[in-house]
C-alpha cells in the first residue's frame, strides 16, 4: 500500500504490506484525511515520531470481529490505550501510561490506503455528513474539550488566540457556550470565515488591552502563552491548545500574582462533534484551502505549511 511516512524525511512510499489487525481491532480503508498543524509540528521534531503520519481521517471498515462495522463509514480517536494501568481503571483513558497515538506516538497514522484501529475507538459518521466535513470530527471533538474543562457562564468574556484551523474551530465551539467570544489573528481574511456567527474578531496587533476571563491559545507559536497571560483577567484561566516544537521562554511571574490558571487541553469527545456537523452548527468548509489526491501527498504537506494556508485534505 502507499503511505505518507516521515523518517527524518517526508517521503510517499508506494510498496508497504497492509496493517495486519488484532483481535478487536478492525482494518479501515481510508476515504479521505486531512492535515494538522502537529503534523507538521512531528516533521520539526516534536515527539521524536518516525513513521506514518496523520491522524485526521474518514474510512471504511473492511475487516472486524463485529460484523456490523463491517462497510460502516467511520472516525476514529486517536489514542489506543491499555485498558489495566491505573489511568486506564480511573476513566482517564485518554492519559493510558502505555498508550499509543495515531500517527504520533508509536502507531503508524491515517495518511495510508489504510490503518488498523481498536474498534471501541470507532464512531460512525452520519450520512448526511461528507468526507470533507468527517475529517473535522477529531479536531473539533478536541475543541469540545474545553467545555469538558471549563465551566463557561453567559457573562464570561472567552478569547481565542489564532486565526488558523484549530482556532477557527474553537471560536465557533465555545460560541456555544453562549458566552461572548472574541477571535483574534494575523489574518483578516480568515477573520472574515466567520462573520454572521456572532463572534468579535480583530487582530492581534491591534488589540486594546481590554482583558478577559478566559484565552485559549491556538496560535501554534511561542508567542501565544506570552500574550495570554497579557489580556487575562486575575484569576482568569489560559487554555493552551498549541503543540510546537521550539521552546518557548516565558516568564510565569505575572501567573503567580495574578493566580492564573494554566490548562492544558488534549483530544476530546467525538459525540459532541459529530453532534455539531450533523446539525450544521459548525462550519468546516470554509476552512478546506485545497484538496490533494493522495499521490501528491508531499506537495499538499508542503502547501500546508505554507503562511495562510488552512485545512488541506489527502483523497484517497
Amino acid at each position: 500500500m502507499k503511505a505518507l511516512v516521515f523518517d527524518g524525511n517526508l517521503q510517499l512510499l508506494h510498496d508497504l504490506p497492509l496493517p495486519v489487525r488484532a483481535a478487536g481491532e478492525a482494518l479501515i480503508k481510508i476515504c479521505m484525511a486531512g492535515i494538522c498543524q502537529t503534523d507538521l509540528e512531528i516533521t520539526r521534531g516534536y515527539m521524536t515520531f518516525h513513521g506514518t503520519l496523520g491522524h485526521e481521517f474518514v474510512g471504511v471498515v473492511v475487516e472486524s470481529d463485529d460484523p456490523f462495522l463491517i462497510g460502516k463509514r467511520v472516525v476514529g480517536e486517536i489514542n489506543c490505550v491499555c485498558g489495566s494501568c491505573a489511568s486506564c481503571i480511573s476513566g482517564r483513558y485518554r492519559h493510558c501510561t502505555r498508550r499509543t497515538v495515531l500517527g504520533i506516538a508509536g502507531k503508524d497514522g491515517a495518511f495510508a490506503e489504510y490503518l488498523v484501529l481498536p474498534e471501541k475507538n470507532l464512531h460512525l459518521v452520519p450520512d448526511t455528513i461528507s468526507n470533507e466535513e468527517a475529517v473535522f470530527v477529531e479536531p473539533l471533538a478536541a475543541c469540545y474539550r474545553i467545555l469538558e474543562q471549563v465551566t463557561l457562564q453567559k457573562e464570561h468574556t472567552v478569547l481565542v488566540l489564532g486565526d488558523g484551523r484549530l482556532g477557527l474551530l474553537c471560536a465557533q465551539v465555545l460560541k456555544t457556550a453562549q458566552c461572548q467570544v472574541t477571535l483574534m489573528g494575523k489574518h483578516r481574511e480568515k477573520l472574515y470565515l466567520l462573520d454572521g456567527m456572532g463572534i468579535i474578531s480583530g487582530l492581534i496587533h491591534e488589540a486594546t488591552g481590554e482583558l478577559f476571563d478566559m484565552v485559549a491559545d491556538c496560535t501554534g507559536s511561542p508567542e501565544g502563552l506570552p500574550f495570554a497571560l497579557q489580556v487575562i483577567k486575575p484569576q482568569g484561566i489560559i487554555v493552551v491548545k498549541t503543540t510546537i516544537a521550539s521552546p518557548r521562554d516565558l516568564d510565569l511571574n505575572s501567573m503567580v500574582i495574578n493566580e492564573i490558571q494554566i490548562q492544558g487541553s488534549r483530544c476530546g469527545p467525538f459525540p459532541p462533534a459529530i453532534q455539531a456537523l450533523e446539525k450544521r452548527q459548525i462550519r468546516v468548509s470554509p476552512l478546506i484551502s485545497q484538496i490533494f489526491a493522495f499521490k501528491d501527498a508531499v506537495a499538499g504537506f508542503h502547501a500546508a505549511m505554507q503562511k495562510g494556508a488552512l485545512k488541506i485534505l489527502l483523497h484517497m
